[in-house]
């Protein structure tokens, strides 16, 4: 039976500067990414691609904006923008991989399940706002911004500018998982929980969408337990994760354990906007009888399969 392996796209590294950023644009970053998919599935590997919408969320988010200012169009609520872009970018992703697969020969179906993930409505993150969405803004800009929205949030993200932050709450269930599963079991590409999926609270057996953006290392891990994928593998922006980033003494590191990782953890070494959920969903996913998380770029995503690129991390 082919090894099940769960990759991560980061919905930044489908927007790779501020003047490339159209849908034409993101379609080229995901041909790019979908040539590595590809490579690994020829290694007989049964991928589920899983991704982030962040900036793609923050346009929709926009453009709603202003079409009510403009037009008087009712609002989009951030939940549902969170599913558009989910629908969206799988569709990208889902046309980049079945072009593909036809270059190439390759006997596999694709499928996009938009995916509702379980929160709590008692989470503490709704009362403490911290996930980043949207684009990079100047302070300038997004002082500006408050002035005309005073209800949000923005913070400083790891040097690279100013971003709106949501309530991000922890994934508890995947509720589309069986069908999840049913796909994968019947030898489909599975793209699933976009954006860490749409967040619904459950309550007498019923689903509501709350507005609010799961971290999608978070449910991308949780998915993986639930399903019981063989590996997780994260893409990032580097190809391998550093402690010491950006010093002098900056170390690449190419294996390591769970307590090892936890030990850079506590010293500090991963920054909480950027590295450190990549690294805290490896570990939830390994504790939950995972054996294998690598994180790695896109563009080393077959090397990395075969040990010769990226971080791995091993229970």
């Amino acid at each position: 039976m082919e090894k099940v392996v769960i990759v991560a796209i980061g919905g930044n590294s489908l927007v790779r500067d501020n003047g490339r950023d159209s849908i034409q644009d993101q379609y080229e970053a995901v041909v790019e990414t979908a040539v590595n998919i590809a490579g690994m599935v020829e290694q007989g590997y049964n991928v589920v691609v899983t991704h982030g919408n962040g900036p793609q969320v923050g346009f929709e988010l926009r453009r709603a904006e202003i079409a009510n200012e403009v037009a008087g169009m009712p609002e989009v609520p951030l939940v549902n923008c969170g599913a558009d872009t989910q629908g969206g970018i799988g569709y990208l992703i889902q046309q980049a991989l079945t072009n593909e697969f036809a270059k190439r020969g390759i006997n596999k179906k694709v499928a996009t399940v938009i995916t509702q993930v379980e929160v709590s409505k008692d989470d503490p993150n709704f009362k403490n706002p911290s996930k980043p969405v949207g684009s990079f803004f100047t302070l300038e800009q997004a002082e500006e911004m408050k002035k005309e929205h005073p209800d949000w949030i923005f913070i400083e993200d790891s040097g690279r500018g100013y971003r709106r932050v949501v309530a991000s709450p922890k994934p508890i269930d995947i509720v589309e998982k069986d069908a999840i599963k049913t796909l994968i079991d019947s030898g489909f590409v599975v793209i699933a929980v976009g954006g860490g999926g749409i967040p619904v609270i459950k309550s007498d057996n019923t689903y509501k969408g709350i507005d609010a953006v799961i971290d999608k290392d978070f449910a991308t891990s949780l998915l993986a337990e639930q399903i019981k994928a063989d590996a997780l593998i994260i893409t990032t922006g580097v190809p391998r994760v550093f402690i010491n980033y950006g010093k002098p003494n900056q170390k690449a590191l190419e294996k390591i354990t769970v307590e090892e990782t936890k030990q850079y953890v506590a010293e500090g070494h991963f920054p909480p906007g950027s590295m450190l959920p990549k690294i805290e969903a490896s570990l939830s996913f390994l504790e939950h009888n995972g054996s294998r998380v690598i994180i790695t770029n896109p563009e080393s995503l077959k090397d990395a399969i075969n040990e010769e690129a990226g971080t791995h991390i091993i229970a």
